[in-house]
Formats: structure tokens, C-alpha cells, sequence
């Protein structure tokens, strides 16, 4: 069984009140990938159990 079907679905209200710990810019969700991308600073935040973790550390660089 995997994660996507098991895990709790993100609020996508709650991209309103997110920005990028990096840029303070706003945030697109990737619901495929499970994650919030920030286009400026080329970062993406995992969603984890329906929340998302943003801090810098935890980040994937885009490429």
C-alpha cells in the first residue's frame, strides 16, 4: 500500500498562509510529489502525514 493512499491529505488552505523559509515568496503545491515548491529559490518541502516540513534542511533542490 503506498504513502499517497495511507497519508493524510494536506489543507491546501494552508498554502495561504505558507511561504518559502528562504524567500518569503509564495508556494505552489505538487500533490503528485507531495510537495511545496518554491520557484524562486528552486526548493522543494516535503508534505509529510498532511504536513508540510519547511525548513531548509529538509528541502529537495530542483533542478
Amino acid at each position: 500500500m503506498s504513502d499517497a493512499l495511507t497519508s493524510p491529505a494536506f489543507d491546501r488552505r494552508m498554502l495561504e498562509a505558507l511561504i518559502c523559509p528562504q524567500t518569503h515568496s509564495t508556494l505552489r503545491y505538487d500533490a503528485g510529489a507531495q510537495e511545496l515548491i518554491s520557484d524562486k529559490a528552486n526548493l522543494a518541502f516535503p508534505i509529510r502525514n498532511g504536513i508540510p516540513i519547511m525548513l531548509l534542511d529538509e528541502a529537495r533542490p530542483l533542478e
